[in-house]
């Protein structure tokens, strides 16, 4: 799996975990909704300040956003961090 894309998908993992919704993020992150969007589907890649930031904000440490998981199913399936839409 690409780092981007394990990268996004423990942005949004986290994010589930913390209640937050992407907006809430974005606020926090001061980026908008449409860049977190992009970060939890693989397409961005921030700086080393805004993983810092990221990280602080989902109260992890940084490396934990680049850690393949293997708990990602035991989420609800609307979050859907393994199965692509059809």
């Amino acid at each position: 799996m690409k780092l981007k894309t394990i990268l996004g998908k423990n942005v949004k993992y986290h994010r589930y975990r913390k209640k937050l919704t992407q907006e809430r993020l974005a606020e926090i992150l001061n980026v908008s909704p449409n860049y977190v969007g992009r970060l939890e589907r693989g397409q961005h890649s921030p700086s080393l300040e805004k993983i810092e930031l990221i990280s602080k904000a989902l109260d992890i440490k940084a490396f934990e956003l680049f850690v393949e998981r293997d708990d990602y199913n035991n989420l609800p399936d609307r979050v859907n961090l393994t199965n692509p839409k059809k």
